[in-house]
């Protein structure tokens, strides 16, 4: 019964109900069973056991023995579960690409929902304020997948996208993005940093450090951008994030950053 009780919720966690999980358990202990049978022993309604004894059959969880009676027995779980398994990848890949099919055209018709609505934007909605960590990785992500000519950022702790451990930081160098980190130096940055930081640089990213940043900047293509404020009001560390997507704004940020970029060391 202690085994009983360990099992069935772990059958349960591989994607097995709880009817489904108790009956397989219920089979294992014994050669055969009759539906009824293994309906009292694990405690499922009797309406209910055929219905279960069938997904069981068809998840390869159990097999019929034809003999003068109807009787059901317990695939090995060597064999049943890997097999289901298995199944299980095959069928979400199979969802997955019908998604990305489906996916493709919603968002051919959203973008058109989305140019009507930027043509009516008002007068701020070149301007976003937000504090949520997720939603600066989010707007990071989406203006680095769409950069095209540059990328520069003031790279200071704490991130809510490290840098040097985006993969589409160095996808955008490989298609021809300029990008240029200026680090701000820390007397205890690691080894380990210190590796990172040689392989963006192999990679055909610029690196410098300089002793001081004034704030946390990103910015792409000398327009889209997000900078991170530090609340000066609150004992805690907190930071506001402002998202911009403004020509003349951006323009300042880039001399900002270059004038910075010149001072710092190589």
């Amino acid at each position: 019964m202690a085994d009983f009780e360990r099992l069935w919720p772990r059958l349960q966690q591989l994607g097995l109900n709880a009817y489904e999980a108790r009956t397989y358990l219920v089979l294992l202990g014994h050669p055969r069973f009759k539906a009824m049978e293994a309906a009292a022993r694990a405690s499922v309604p009797r309406q209910k056991i055929y219905e279960v004894l069938d997904s069981l059959l068809e998840k390869g969880f159990a097999e019929v023995l034809q003999e003068k009676t109807k009787s059901f027995s317990a695939v090995e779980p060597a064999i049943a579960i890997p097999a289901y398994l298995a199944r299980k990848e095959r069928d979400f890949a199979e969802q997955l690409r019908e998604s990305r099919k489906r996916a493709s055209l919603v968002v051919q018709d959203l973008e058109a929902l989305c140019e009507n609505g930027i043509a009516e934007r008002g007068n701020l909605d070149y301007v976003r304020l937000f504090n949520e960590t997720a939603q600066t990785a989010m707007h990071f992500r989406a203006m680095l997948e769409r950069a095209r000519h540059e990328y520069v950022e003031f790279a200071r702790p704490p991130y809510a996208v490290d840098p040097l451990d985006e993969q589409l930081v160095k996808q955008a160098c490989a298609r021809g993005v300029r990008i240029r980190l200026l680090v701000e130096e820390h007397h205890e940055i690691s080894e380990n940093y210190r590796e990172r930081l040689r392989e963006y640089a192999e990679a055909g990213v610029e690196i410098r450090e300089i002793a001081q940043l004034p704030m946390k900047l990103a910015l792409f293509d000398r327009q889209h951008g997000i900078l991170a404020l530090l609340d000066p009001l609150t004992t805690r560390q907190s930071w506001t994030s402002v998202w911009f997507d403004h020509k003349g704004f951006g323009s300042a940020m880039a001399e900002l950053f270059d004038s910075r970029w010149q001072a710092a060391a190589v």
